[in-house]
């Protein structure tokens, strides 16, 4: 199997991840055989936070979508416990000399779930609905100009300018997964998706668990388990309690002020590490006085990111003014708002603003946007700001955000890999998922000339140049940059934690 032979991808895919506890830098967290003997067979139970929206990876945005997803869809390439793309369906790829013609080679005899084989005219056809419905993933494909078919086998994918990170954007997650046609435009995508990967969706009670059993068709290595049962747990210490007396043998809502305690005592496997994400703060800029900067930095300088980091996750996060975390290589130290009361108070004077009444959107299926909203609202009442926390469950908290229908909210987001994901739908203008309305055109100039930068050191710059305009002009006003944190029972083996939070199964296997 090769990877791209163009030079190209060490350099754009160059987000380094972090030092794993027990491990050295860049490696996942492998907890051996955990005494199974090289058992087989067995339903893995998982407690994780919250319910999907959905299950239709083009159109869902939740994460707790995602942590099944992962391990029901494929996509091209992948990225591996280093977060460098390798194969997946696509054994190989090539591209031209002016970088414009991207070939892939798929696996012979690939098939969906339910038996009907996979092939070049699948991929075209999951591009294609991605691009031409403008879904969530569409400003991945901004460079693409055609996706082609030339055989039952090869896609050709033209682009009409160098795009660096084309690896990234067609594997990073699974919102690029290939899609079965028939699946799709019957509709049962939404609850009964059907993909290529290592289990697939044999039941979905709404409000209750999603049964995913071995898709015995897969054209991988099997996987070991015959299941994988998700629960939906909202409360951490209720996750917890299920995994103590091993209701649950998996989790990644843990309550953050037991993890120490939690690693000490033997009595779980718990492992942490950095992550990819990032938590921020948004205020709506197509509301008044939101859409005054000096209003959105009055409020970054109120704010006491150390007290909120420490309430909302127990030193389990690290403090950053931007996204992109200190382990990457794209990482921009930039840190102009201080806990400055006096200048924010200074700020919204000028601003003309005095008694306002904030509107702060939270859900309860991210416990620590609650917790971290609680202290907000503490830091802004002494600059005269009244905040009104609103908790919404995570559909809700979607469908509010989609239609604007906020002051402010307060979320995260999980899994980036190229510096292109941590900025350009989130910041350039009228970008996917640009819901607070920031338009900057110098800020959509840097986007644009970076996401098809082939220059390592150029591109860093104009990612740079637009990180820092993002935070003078308080686009977002980033908070930290959580760990990963996830425990299981002994009888697990197999499992590895990830920077990327890309929770795989495949080759987990559960001791009787």
């Amino acid at each position: 199997m090769s990877r791209s032979r163009t030079s190209l991808i060490s350099a754009v895919l160059a987000l380094t991840v972090g030092v794993l506890t027990g491990c050295t830098a860049g490696k996942s967290v492998d907890v051996g055989d955990g005494g199974s003997g090289g058992a087989t067979g067995g339903v893995l139970t998982a407690a994780i936070g919250g319910e999907p929206d959905q299950l239709d990876p083009h159109k869902t945005s939740a994460y707790y979508s995602f942590e099944v997803l992962e391990n029901v869809y494929d996509t091209l390439v992948e990225p591996d416990a280093n977060l460098k793309m390798v194969p997946s369906l696509a054994t190989g790829w090539t591209t031209s000399d002016d970088q414009l013609t991207w070939t892939f080679t798929l696996r012979d005899g690939v098939k969906f779930s339910d038996g009907t084989p996979l092939d070049a005219e699948d991929v075209v056809y999951s591009f294609n609905r991605i691009i031409t419905q403008k879904l969530n993933t569409a400003y991945k494909f901004a460079t693409v100009k055609s996706v082609t078919a030339k055989d039952p086998t090869t896609v050709v994918i033209t682009l009409n300018a160098p795009t660096p990170n084309l690896l990234a954007n067609l594997g990073g997650f699974k919102g690029v997964a290939i899609v079965d046609k028939a699946n799709v435009e019957s509709g049962e995508v939404k609850t009964k998706p059907v993909g290529s990967g290592p289990f697939k969706v044999g039941s979905y009670t709404s409000g209750d668990s999603i049964k995913l059993v071995r898709n015995d068709t897969y054209w991988g290595t099997k996987p070991k388990l015959d299941g994988v049962t998700y629960t939906f747990v909202k409360d951490p210490t209720v996750a917890l309690q299920n995994l103590q007396s091993g209701q649950v043998q998996w989790t990644d809502n843990l309550p953050p002020q037991q993890v120490p305690s939690l690693k000490d005592s033997g009595e779980l496997t718990v492992k942490s590490a950095p992550s990819s994400d990032y938590w921020y703060l948004a205020l709506n800029q197509a509301r008044k006085p939101y859409r005054d900067v000096n209003v959105r930095r009055a409020i970054a300088f109120a704010l006491d990111r150390e007290a909120i980091t420490k309430a909302a996750k127990f030193g389990l996060a690290t403090v950053n003014q931007t996204a992109i975390p200190k382990n990457s290589a794209y990482y921009y130290d930039y840190a102009p708002y201080t806990h400055d009361p006096a200048k924010a108070k200074q700020l919204l004077a000028q601003a003309g603003v005095n008694g306002l009444t904030m509107d702060l959107m939270v859900t309860s299926e991210y416990p620590e946007t609650v917790t971290a909203a609680q202290v907000i609202a503490a830091q802004l009442k002494d600059v005269g700001i009244t905040v009104k926390i609103r908790t919404l469950d995570f559909a809700q908290w979607l469908d509010e955000q989609g239609k604007g229908n906020f002051d402010s909210f307060m979320l995260g987001w999980l899994g980036n890999i190229d510096p292109d994901e941590f900025y350009y739908a989130q910041h350039h203008t009228g970008g996917t998922f640009n819901f607070h309305k920031y338009s900057n055109p110098a800020v959509d100039k840097l986007l644009d000339q970076a996401r098809t930068e082939t220059d390592q050191a150029a591109r860093k710059q104009e990612y740079d140049q637009a990180a820092k305009q993002i935070v003078d002009d308080a686009s977002y006003i980033y908070l930290y940059n959580p760990d990963v944190v996830q425990g299981w029972s002994k009888k697990v083996s197999g499992y590895e934690v990830r920077t990327d939070r890309a929770i795989r199964f495949r080759d987990v296997a559960l001791a009787k």
